[in-house]
């Protein structure tokens, strides 16, 4: 790489940091998630310190309130009964709100959740920033994507069974193995392939839990029509359970646990 190009992937990572912090630390951000209750746990329909009832009914929860709970669907006061599907979109757009609180619908495995985003919560008031490596070059590498063999998979992904954050297993859902070299060595993650085709990858390594996050995220561009991307490490990613305690992350399938230490990228969160 020239020393042209270096200074121009550095100033790009830059921006890609200070982008990130700014998400992170928007009013929906992660860092807002002050819980996430699943329905399965409040066969009443009662959630903590959330107003209203909130029932499972098949493919649609069932939400019921009075005038007085002080909740709002689709920005507008709401009573009565509203039948509720999962919220696909950004945190803001959800459909209840409650004051500037957001009420998001989850569905995972056939479970039904709620979330609660406060943009008054106290990991976001503490927050002090991301903790990163700067950028460097050796940490960006060329990298080949090999899909799983159409025999192994349903529809293209195979999925394997892992703990996630909340103590419980899940499904993870992936496509194939990005294979890569660091000094010389060789090094293969499986990856989950995005509707983009971007990948995705959960990942450890041997600063994991030391001097970094216990796994980070890392998502390489969408392979070329010959498998080839770049994997930049630079551009690991904490993931969105470093920053409240309420994210449900996948742990790393197996495989996925590196024997290099990664001193690259997002390492820590600061103030939380």
């Amino acid at each position: 790489m020239t020393t042209d190009a270096s200074t121009d992937a550095a100033r790009d990572w830059k921006h890609w940091h200070e982008q990130r912090t700014r998400t992170v630390s928007a009013p929906y951000g992660p860092l807002s998630l002050t819980g996430t209750h699943w329905l399965a746990d409040y066969p009443d329909g009662s959630l903590p310190d959330i107003p209203g009832r909130w029932t499972e009914a098949g493919d649609e929860i069932v939400l019921t309130a009075g005038a007085g709970d002080g909740l709002t669907l689709d920005g507008q006061p709401f009573s009565g009964e509203a039948r509720l599907t999962a919220d696909p979109g950004p945190v803001a757009e959800a459909r209840v709100g409650y004051g500037d609180r957001r009420l998001v619908v989850l569905r995972r495995e056939g479970l039904w959740a709620v979330r609660d985003f406060d943009p008054e919560s106290a990991t976001r008031r503490a927050f002090q920033g991301i903790e990163a490596t700067e950028y460097d070059g050796r940490w960006a590498v060329p990298g080949r994507f090999t899909p799983y063999a159409a025999e192994s998979t349903i529809d293209g992904v195979r999925t394997v069974r892992v703990g996630n954050a909340d103590g419980v297993e899940r499904g993870l859902g992936l496509g194939g193995e990005l294979a890569f070299d660091l000094a010389g060595k060789n090094h293969t993650l499986q990856v989950s392939v995005e509707g983009d085709g971007s990948l995705w990858a959960v990942f450890a390594d041997a600063s994991s839990g030391v001097s970094s996050y216990r796994f980070r995220f890392l998502r390489p561009a969408a392979p070329d029509a010959e498998g080839r991307t770049t994997v930049d490490l630079n551009r690991a990613l904490l993931p969105p359970c470093a920053f409240a305690d309420h994210f449900i992350c996948p742990f790393p399938p197996p495989g996925n646990t590196l024997d290099a230490d990664i001193a690259a990228g997002e390492r820590n969160l600061l103030g939380g």
